[in-house]
């Protein structure tokens, strides 16, 4: 466990910097589970059950979130919240060739592991949950009709007809077309699939979408599901020329939330580390 720790210290510094040094901790596990080419997918994802609890949890968040507190300890990493987090001088300069978690972190960081620490110690918002679950009870039909009225809401014009039987045939969700915004002009013809799942999309479920789009000449696609896609599945996506955007759980609450889809904003206020430093 501990070598697997001292493993994704390097993956989030690496990381970070992919991503340009601010994230929040959900981006740096995504991009882990999405292009590390040593931690996979299924390591990201493994679901284990609390022998203590009886509650379903995640490991590998369990030893992320370990491994984003000593990166903390030894200066690598600065953040306010212990949610948003940014690559100190220290992290920017790193050189992967000579970093060793072993001496540069653990010879720092005091103090053995708790393993009752809570593994979501960035505590997402209850909110995300809350739809999730909503979106996972929906119907086929009423799911369908969601993401038709977000695209809808994202200044997608769909069509009244296409894709509005709501039934398996292996068809479109939805068809409509958009302005590209560089060029007043130019209208782009769009293909949506909704996949209220529970397992994660694979590849042939996007080359099945890629085929239907054929049918309607469409030049762009935008698949979403409740749950999220197989590595294979995004490579899938981004190959030939028309690319097919994914949509997974966590960017539809994002998309909710930015378009205000049957939401409503509530402001509240979190105090800063001016309040509880020491004089």
């Amino acid at each position: 466990m501990i070598e697997f720790e001292n493993l994704i210290m390097t993956e989030v510094l690496k990381a970070m910097k992919e991503l340009g040094g601010r994230v929040t901790r959900k981006e740096v596990r995504r991009e882990i589970r999405d292009h590390s080419d040593v931690i996979s997918e299924e390591q990201v994802d493994k679901i284990r059950k609390s022998k203590k609890t009886g509650k379903e949890y995640h490991p590998f968040a369990y030893r992320f979130n370990f491994a984003v507190k000593h990166l903390i300890t030894a200066g690598y990493i600065v953040t306010e919240n212990n949610h948003n987090l940014e690559l100190s001088e220290k992290g920017r300069m790193v050189d992967f060739e000579k970093f060793d978690p072993i001496h540069d972190v653990r010879s720092i960081v005091d103090g053995p592991l708790n393993d009752e620490i809570n593994p979501n110690e960035d505590n997402d918002e209850t909110w995300r949950t809350e739809l999730l679950d909503a979106l996972a009870k929906m119907s086929p039909k009423k799911f369908e009709f969601f993401s038709r009225g977000l695209l809808i809401h994202m200044g997608v014009d769909l069509d009244d007809n296409i894709g509005v039987r709501y039934v398996g045939d292996g068809g479109l969700d939805g068809f409509g077309y958009i302005n590209i915004t560089s060029d007043d002009f130019r209208t782009t013809r769009v293909a949506l699939q909704a996949k209220r799942w529970d397992g994660k999309v694979s590849a042939p479920e996007i080359d099945k979408f890629r085929g239907a789009m054929d049918k309607h000449n469409a030049e762009y696609g935008i698949f979403i599901t409740t749950s999220d896609f197989t590595r294979e599945a995004m490579k899938t996506a981004r190959e030939g020329t028309r690319v097919i955007t994914l949509i997974n759980g966590d960017q539809i609450c994002d998309l909710v939330a930015k378009y205000h889809y049957y939401v409503e904003p509530v402001t509240t206020y979190r105090l800063k580390n001016f309040y509880f430093d020491e004089d």
